[in-house]
């Protein structure tokens, strides 16, 4: 698949492991409602799972010029509280496992404007396989989502 739009939404997450299905969750929400509230010609989304660093971001576009990434991070908020972090933000040595780079080593691939919307967890599961959101990180989902909309200047 090429990612040919000006700019991309892209959900982050395993929905394995709980709370960290959460970009991928948020997703699915937002193209569920695409009739209700579509988004611009120039935006496209992408469920990235847990492949994000691998098939996206080592492709870059210098189509993109803006990548907004729905993700979980622990930058110490209370359970579902949704904040948008920089670049700069993401914490070293997260969103990484035993077999891939950092998710933040990829966003210096590209000089599209980087967009973090990130969502404190409650729990992750992982090992453990546990289906479904927490309620306090699914009630966040609104909120995320119109911070998507914000971001694509509707």
């Amino acid at each position: 698949m090429t990612y040919d739009a000006e700019v991309l939404v892209v959900g982050c997450g395993n929905v394995l492991f709980k709370d960290d299905g959460f970009g991928p969750t948020t997703i699915k929400e937002i193209e569920e409602h695409l009739d209700e509230r579509p988004l611009p010609d120039n935006v496209m989304t992408i469920d990235a799972g847990t492949s994000a660093p691998h098939y996206l971001f080592s492709l870059p576009n210098p189509m993109w010029k803006k990548l907004i990434i729905l993700d979980i991070a622990d930058f110490g908020g209370e359970p579902g509280e949704v904040r948008i972090l920089s670049r700069d933000d993401v914490p070293e040595g997260k969103y990484q496992d035993p077999h891939s780079l950092s998710v933040a080593d990829p966003l210096d691939l590209t000089d599209a404007e980087i967009v973090i919307i990130a969502c404190q967890p409650e729990e992750v599961s992982s090992p453990y396989v546990v289906y479904g959101l927490s309620e306090s990180v699914e009630k966040a989902m609104p909120k995320a989502i119109d911070m998507v909309y914000e971001q694509v200047e509707i």
